[in-house]
């Protein structure tokens, strides 16, 4: 095929031979020589092996060769041919735990005195770390600090006048740059790869957002860095996607931004605090944004509020769009718990929500995030349907008693819906709090705003479903 292409490019283009080789010599100097890189960071890679400790058999309670027998004479009914059975040891007692191997990862020395980092899952669970560098020199490590959420890990080796990595901005990472992994996959020291950032800020329903790349990761390379040309650590390699198991040309790594905040945290107090606001959030589709007036889809849209939460006491609504928390733009509803949870307690900060077709800026102090409470459901209570309304719902009044269960100031409840609202989704049970960004009290309410409306163009409705809320568009019968 190749050999094809080079012949049509010098019959059919006339490319004089010399011409070409000239071109040839360039594009093969035009790529980037990464020895250099590898000569600079390279030490500061260290290899890490775990171990866990398991129970072992007391002397002659059968070790692998008497267990292979047994197996035999399970299955053949006669004794493992041409291995000898090994005698006991009377003499010899075993250990009741040993350590033995569990898994092998990467990590790179963050500072001279021995401080690693690696990913949370590469340590999850181990009872022994050990850490083996370039020069061959072992030590045990200390857990410092392990953090689920972002898979960052902090571990210490007794050590000094280590080589350290040099942390590069990542703010300044391009798109289509070249960068290079070194690592241990599958237990292969100092192996070193290279490719380009084929995307940033991916998200891929973690808490962080993606470096996306076509570095070959497999297994091992976990915990190693990602390396800019400069020589500079920009992300912690971490996760692939894969059919297989191994390497299909996507891999992810955490930013180093937000690699070192966390890390901070751990090497100055073993934890990470995180804040919350108490809302249950959904994305907002580009159909309701220009249905609501929003235009452009972006934010996060509140489904529930958490009674006694900062957002309950801010004064957040179900059905809010939150669209700026302390100065920043939510462009997406991942942006919200991230930004949110990099705030200290404590922090009173502005918040601006879209609400029935207009900004309203609000104030919210955070608060720590605390271990995660099971809460019941919401069960609305049903009352005496009092009226046919268009779309095909059918909806009542609710009483004192459901808008206190339900913390609403008002709305309807829906006692049927076909037609038209069954398509959207609508169910029996649904409390609507809203027609075309109008708040509805109850039924009177609800029917003028749905008599002045144009029946032949989408109305949205903001819709409670037990502790959730979440915009509906009615679409006109075709």
């Amino acid at each position: 095929m190749s050999g094809a292409l080079l012949l049509w490019g010098a019959a059919g283009v006339g490319l004089p031979q010399a011409a070409w080789a000239q071109n040839a010599a360039s594009a093969v100097r035009g790529l980037p020589d990464f020895t250099e890189l590898v000569e600079q960071v390279g030490p500061s890679v260290v290899n890490i092996r775990t171990l866990e400790k398991v129970r072992t058999n007391a002397a002659g309670a059968g070790g692998p060769d008497e267990e292979m027998q047994e197996l035999f004479r399970r299955f053949f009914g006669t004794p493992m041919p041409n291995v000898p059975r090994q005698s006991p040891r009377p003499n010899r007692q075993q250990s009741p735990e040993e350590a033995q191997p569990r898994g092998v990862g990467s990590g790179f020395i963050l500072s001279s005195d021995g401080f690693i980092m690696t990913n949370a899952h590469v340590v999850d669970g181990a009872d022994e770390v050990m850490v083996t560098l370039t020069d061959k020199r072992e030590f045990k490590a200390r857990i410092v600090g392990a953090d689920k959420r972002t898979d960052v890990a902090v571990v210490k080796i007794q050590a000094t006048g280590l080589p350290a990595v040099k942390v590069g901005d990542v703010s300044r990472l391009k798109v289509g740059e070249w960068v290079m992994a070194i690592g241990s996959p599958f237990g292969l020291e100092n192996s070193v790869t290279a490719g380009i950032v084929s995307a940033k800020q991916r998200d891929t329903g973690e808490y962080l957002p993606f470096i996306q790349t076509d570095v070959a990761i497999n297994p091992g390379n976990s915990g190693g860095p990602l390396i800019n040309m400069r020589g500079e650590v920009v992300g912690i390699n971490s996760q692939i996607y894969s059919r297989s198991g191994g390497f299909m040309g996507i891999s992810f790594a955490i930013p180093m931004d937000e690699a070192i905040r966390v890390s901070d945290q751990l090497r100055a107090t073993g934890r990470v605090t995180r804040s919350r606001i108490g809302v249950q959030i959904a994305p907002v589709t580009k159909e309701v944004a220009e249905s609501i007036g929003l235009g452009k889809a972006q934010g996060a849209l509140v489904r529930g509020v958490e009674e006694g939460a900062p957002a309950d006491k801010a004064g957040i609504e179900a059905g809010d769009i939150i669209t700026r928390f302390d100065g920043k733009t939510i462009e997406k509803m991942s942006d919200l718990p991230r930004w949110v949870g990099n705030t200290k307690p404590g922090t009173r900060a502005p918040i601006t929500v879209f609400r029935r077709g207009a900004s309203k800026e609000l104030s919210i102090t955070v608060a720590e995030i605390e271990a995660e409470k099971a809460e019941a459901p919401v069960t609305e209570k049903k009352s005496a349907p009092t009226k046919a309304s268009s779309f095909g719902l059918v909806v009542s009044d609710l009483s004192a008693a459901q808008k206190k269960e339900a913390r609403v100031r008002g709305g309807v409840v829906v006692d049927s819906a076909s037609d038209a609202a069954a398509r959207a989704g609508i169910q029996e049970g649904d409390l609507i709090l809203a027609v075309a960004n109008m708040e509805v009290v109850n039924v009177k309410e609800f029917e003028s705003v749905v008599a002045k409306l144009d029946k032949s163009r989408p109305v949205s409705l903001l819709i409670r479903r037990g502790d959730a809320a979440q915009y509906v568009l009615i679409r006109p019968a075709k």
